[in-house]
């Protein structure tokens, strides 16, 4: 299935749309499968959708009895510091709404980026199905970095990961990246995969990614390709200022 492109004013109006349409997706796939499973995103575009999916409607329009919250990646720093993504969330999102705790399946960031992508694995293995070693998705939530980084697979990074979860510990942008991340067999077998891409910053490689030479060792962005699922590329007009119409 061909992504969808859809172009936004700005963050707001983005985070807006994004909310709405995190709803209608948990609503369905509680409907259809009698769970949400989704797949969080760190960094800073998602805040705004976060925040937004903490307040009405959606606090109680959305069955978060029935959701189940995982992360596309993580730093390996512990809970309570600024970067840990699971921390993140916890604060504008997952505090603020009736989600049961044993619903929430963060990365053991406070272990060591191999012992938490085990683990990690471990508790993906617990909600596998159709013959898998780890859960479809019903929503993968992704960012892109400025240079075509996704969750945490980063330029030259290997392109064919034959695990479910990955330990990052390469160099990234001259400071350490010790993380754990998700990789493209987990993430392709999702029902819906949405992008939240956003700044100028992002212009260049955004068109690359979307309309240049297929490069997935340059830009892991181009790794996510749904095997029976739909991509969404959710941007704002800054991000998309370098596409053609």
């Amino acid at each position: 299935m061909n992504p969808t492109l859809r172009v936004f004013k700005n963050i707001d109006e983005l985070s807006a749309a994004a909310a709405q349409l995190f709803a209608e997706t948990a609503a369905q796939a509680i409907r259809e499968r009698g769970r949400f499973l989704v797949a969080l995103s760190g960094g800073n575009t998602p805040m705004a959708l976060y925040r937004l999916l903490a307040k009405e409607p959606y606090h109680s329009s959305i069955d978060w009895s029935h959701v189940h919250v995982f992360w596309g990646d993580e730093r390996c720093v512990p809970p309570d510091d600024p970067g840990n993504s699971y921390g993140q969330a916890k604060q504008v999102l997952l505090d603020h709404v009736s989600i049961p705790t044993d619903n929430i399946h963060r990365v053991a960031s406070e272990l060591g980026p191999a012992a938490a992508s085990d683990d990690y694995a471990r508790v993906l293995s617990r909600f596998a199905e159709n013959g898998l070693t780890f859960p479809r998705f019903d929503l993968v939530l992704l960012g892109m970095g400025e240079d075509g980084h996704t969750a945490s697979l980063f330029p030259n990074s290997p392109v064919e990961a034959t695990t479910p979860t990955l330990a990052v510990t390469a160099h990234y942008q001259d400071r350490p990246a010790n993380r754990v991340t998700l990789t493209p067999m987990v993430i392709n077998a999702a029902r819906q995969i949405d992008f939240l891409v956003t700044g100028a910053g992002k212009a260049d490689t955004l068109s690359q990614v979307l309309h240049g030479d297929f490069n997935p060792l340059l830009y892991p962005a181009q790794r996510i390709r749904p095997t029976d699922g739909q991509t969404i590329w959710m941007i704002d007009q800054t991000a998309g200022s370098k596409l053609s119409s």
